[in-house]
């Protein structure tokens, strides 16, 4: 698989630059694994999964150690240097091949068709154009190519959405490495035109208060099959 090579290229050319966040996330991410049932869901995420998967936003690789034998190759896309570097010291440690490289979800450096599924987890919150990036998931991935999603967005009743859209336009993104709170996942899957497969809507914690975060959503979607004529 020909990937972009990363080059010489300094830290202010990185496409993502959080260095603050990323120390923090590779933190807090840890401790998530298991104080908020992080790594089941990553294991309901990746389940069933084969052949060959990319998996975009892979963050310091905490999914890694959750892919399934089946699965014969990982390409992980990862933009934020630092995350990228720790994800890569995970990718040694995995039971499945692991090929990290950077690259930014607008723009995977990839060719087209050549995956049988793609993984995004707490990813579409972030990205800078969620139709774009979903437009190259949807050129990436094979016909009949499923996605695997993880994601948190808008809910709550209408105080709580009011306080999601507000923190969007200021403190939110800057504070959290360009995450958006009140972004629509399920809805912004079906306007890139992939089928739906079995969601189901959960809370994280799933057991503690509802912050603005706390609105999941876990499931399935397809690359439409080519129409028959």
């Amino acid at each position: 698989m020909p990937l972009r090579s990363p080059g010489r290229a300094g830290v202010s050319r990185d496409p993502v630059h959080h260095p603050l966040f990323a120390r923090y996330y590779a933190r807090i991410s840890l401790g998530a694994e298991t104080r908020m049932g992080m790594g089941g869901v990553r294991d309901r995420l990746l389940a069933g999964l084969s052949g060959r998967v990319i998996e975009i936003g892979a963050g310091n690789g905490l999914n890694f150690a959750h892919y399934p034998g089946t699965v014969s190759e990982v390409v992980a896309i990862e933009p934020e240097r630092r995350l990228r570097h720790l994800a890569v010291e995970a990718a040694l440690r995995s039971g499945v091949p692991v090929d990290v490289a950077p690259g930014v979800a607008e723009a995977l450096p990839v060719k087209s068709e050549a995956f049988d599924a793609a993984v995004v987890s707490l990813v579409l919150c972030s990205v800078r154009d969620v139709p774009r990036a979903l437009a190259e998931i949807r050129r990436v991935l094979r016909p009949g190519g499923e996605v695997r999603f993880f994601e948190h967005g808008r809910g709550g009743g209408r105080a709580m959405r009011l306080t999601q859209r507000a923190l969007d336009r200021t403190l939110w993104p800057p504070l959290s490495g360009g995450c958006h709170l009140a972004r629509d996942p399920i809805g912004a899957l079906r306007e890139a035109g992939f089928e739906l497969g079995p969601y189901r809507r959960m809370f994280m914690p799933e057991n503690g208060p509802r912050l603005p975060t706390s609105y999941c959503v876990l499931g399935t979607a397809w690359r439409p099959p080519p129409e028959e004529h």
